[in-house]
């Protein structure tokens, strides 16, 4: 009985032992799996904020990112050409801004194949962006980045259609438009001086002689000797009568004479009574 006993309280043990390992393996596996669950929710916000901050960029004032992945019809696309390359800076920057998108998308179909499959859907305007190419930027960006051809790339595997892509990797787009507003980018800006205009002369005023040049000869000026020295320091002399006279007869034959106001008739004397 004794061994029966010991065997028994020897299986007792092994099995809650057993409960115990297999009790823990469960919540290291379930703290696992939940870590798990943590870390593709972090992923997942982290590649939703990448794109949320990409889309901020191209609606930020004076932006022409958004030219890249709009699509607003030829008359639009025809100005959106020429704001992308209207300077070094701009055309850098988006170059920049598409290296950005298709890290993001390479990213985002990696996390995909995960069991995110459903990430997708939220990068498929980005990724019809990046398929449609426009100004040839995504293949000026794979073929300098990772050396893509039009018949080998890795990121087309990120992509549905690469007929654009391919035919720009082709014809190196990019390059041909750099090329085409280069010239504008190196010729010197004009910068207009404007100059204060003198006034017109009056009629029959001489217009001046250039600097160095004699007066024409039509023109005839007193001379310094013939003008009379004037003192301002003397008296005007005082008039004469007769000078007088003559000032207040000019003035009277120039100006209209005041009409003098007729005197009031005097009342007559009353006549006396007859006596």
């Amino acid at each position: 009985m004794t061994n029966i006993d010991g065997a028994f309280n020897g299986l007792v043990r092994l099995a809650i032992m057993g409960v115990v390992i297999g009790a823990g393996a469960i919540a290291v596996v379930a703290v696992l799996d939940r870590l798990a669950l943590d870390q593709r929710a972090a992923e997942r916000r982290a590649l939703l904020q990448r794109n949320a901050e990409l889309n901020v960029s191209t609606l930020a004032p004076g932006s022409v990112l958004s030219c890249i992945d709009g699509g607003a019809g030829e008359a639009i696309e025809s100005a959106c050409e020429k704001a992308v390359f209207a300077s070094p800076e701009t055309a850098a920057g988006a170059v920049a801004y598409i290296g950005a998108r298709l890290a993001l998308l390479a990213d985002a179909h990696a996390f995909a194949q995960t069991g995110e499959s459903t990430i997708a859907d939220v990068f498929a305007p980005a990724r019809r962006a990046v398929e449609l190419d426009r100004y040839g930027i995504v293949a000026h960006v794979l073929a300098t980045r990772d050396g893509c051809t039009a018949e080998r790339c890795a990121a087309f595997a990120l992509l549905r259609d690469t007929a654009a892509l391919k035919a720009n990797l082709r014809a190196q787009a990019f390059d041909t438009y750099v090329a085409r507003y280069a010239e504008v980018w190196n010729k010197p800006q004009a910068v207009a001086v404007k100059t204060p205009q003198a006034p017109a002369p009056a009629a029959g005023t001489p217009e001046p002689a250039p600097s160095g040049q004699p007066v024409s000869s039509k023109y005839d000026f007193p001379s310094a000797a013939s003008i009379p020295p004037v003192s301002i320091m003397n008296a005007e002399p005082a008039q004469s009568k007769s000078d007088q006279s003559k000032s207040d007869q000019s003035k009277g034959e120039g100006e209209p004479a005041v009409p003098v106001p007729l005197r009031r008739p005097q009342a007559q004397a009353a006549t006396p009574p007859a006596r």
